[in-house]
This record gives structure tokens, C-alpha cells and sequence, in this order.
């Protein structure tokens, strides 16, 4: 169970700076942005310098997880290792009256912790559970869960959303009053959506097998 609070608490990393008003404080919004997403952007320091890595992710309640295979070099550094995870939505292009008023309609969250290495048995089915979940929801059930040796190949690590940051920007631009005086000019904002295409099978599938529920419902 969570001992988190409603409100996100903040910290001097958490708080924003510029644009304050487009910030959000309540937790369901970073859980909202975070399950909107596919992928997340992972900054960690390696060899003295900054390294920022995109990979997939899940959530469960509080705690958010990434996996990778062991043998990858910046895996082995995560456990005890200050993070940054960022995960954000481009909603839309703002064209303004003046090119300094452009903007973009975005969702973002960035949250700072220290991740751990999990090496419970049951807490690693449920954050693996999570991550394929995240990116295609329904395979869990449907495919084949990783054996003994996919499991010991597979590093899972837990990042507690204590520490975040929640941005959002929507509506139109904040053209100066001169500028829309003047008239002349268009503004306005051309959305951006993420969008599926139709499934396509496997070549070795036998001809006309049918598409899972849980794949066309995602279409």
C-alpha cells in the first residue's frame, strides 16, 4: 500500500521555476501522464558524465520500474544510483502571432529518485507484469511468461514517485495584445496525436489466424 501523499510534496528539485502556473500538484495527474506513456527518458551519471537513455516502463501504485538485460553496462550502475526519469506527451504545435510566442501543448513529468535493484521474486513478476502491460496491454495473459533463464538474464529496478514534477500546457497562444491587433497573421494550434496502424502478423503465422482481442483493441 502507498504511504504517498494526494499532493505531490515539493522539493527544490520538484519545483518549477519558470511557468509556475502550468505546474500540477496533485498525484493523480503524474500517475495519469505516466500511464499515458510508452516510453521514458532514464539520466544517470556515468564515467563522470551525464547519460540519458530512453526505455520501456511500468507502474505499479508509487513505485515505477524499468527492466534490461543484465549485460547491459548502464544497468549494472542503477542500483543505489541518483535518477532522473522523464516521460513526456506532445499534444500540439502552437503557431503564435510572433515566432517568440510559439509554443508546444505538452504533458510532461520528471521524477527524481534513487532506484534499487529488485530481487524479490513475486515484486519482479509484478514489475515485469507492469512493464509489458504498459507497452501492450492484455499480454501478460496472453503470451508466454519469461522461463528461469529469461528471468536471470533481466534486470528489474524500482524508482519510488515520492519526488516528481508535473508540467502541462493546452489551449491556444499567449500572443501580445499589439500583435493581435495588428491582425494579418494566423495562430492557432495543430494537435498532434499518437495513432495504431492495423496489425501485421508474424510471417509465421498460418494464414488468416486471427488477431487477438486484446491486440485489435488496441487499434
Amino acid at each position: 500500500m502507498s504511504t504517498t501523499t494526494p499532493t505531490l510534496s515539493s522539493t527544490p528539485r520538484s519545483t518549477p521555476t519558470r511557468l509556475r502556473e502550468r505546474a500540477r500538484s496533485d498525484r493523480a495527474d503524474l500517475h495519469a501522464v505516466l500511464d499515458a506513456g510508452l516510453v521514458c527518458h532514464v539520466g544517470l551519471v556515468r564515467d563522470g558524465a551525464p547519460v540519458v537513455l530512453p526505455t520501456g516502463y511500468g507502474r505499479v501504485d508509487d513505485v515505477l520500474y524499468l527492466h534490461g538485460s543484465t549485460g547491459a553496462g548502464w544497468l549494472r550502475m542503477l542500483d543505489g544510483a541518483p535518477v532522473c526519469v522523464t516521460v513526456t506527451h506532445l499534444d500540439g504545435i502552437v503557431y503564435a502571432r510572433s515566432t517568440f510566442h510559439h509554443s508546444m501543448n505538452y504533458r510532461s513529468a520528471v521524477v527524481h529518485g534513487t532506484a534499487r535493484v529488485v530481487r524479490d521474486p513475486d515484486e519482479v513478476l509484478r514489475a515485469l507484469e507492469a512493464v509489458t502491460e504498459q507497452l501492450a496491454p492484455g499480454s501478460w495473459t496472453h503470451a508466454r511468461r519469461p522461463d528461469r533463464r529469461e528471468l536471470a538474464a533481466t534486470g528489474v529496478f524500482a524508482v519510488d514517485l515520492a519526488e516528481a514534477a508535473v508540467k502541462v500546457r493546452s489551449g491556444p497562444p499567449g500572443d501580445d495584445e499589439e500583435d493581435i491587433a495588428q491582425g494579418g497573421r494566423w495562430a492557432g494550434v495543430l494537435p498532434v496525436r499518437t495513432t495504431f496502424g492495423d496489425p501485421i502478423p508474424d510471417p509465421t503465422l498460418p494464414a488468416g489466424a486471427p488477431v487477438p482481442d486484446h491486440v485489435r483493441a488496441r487499434r
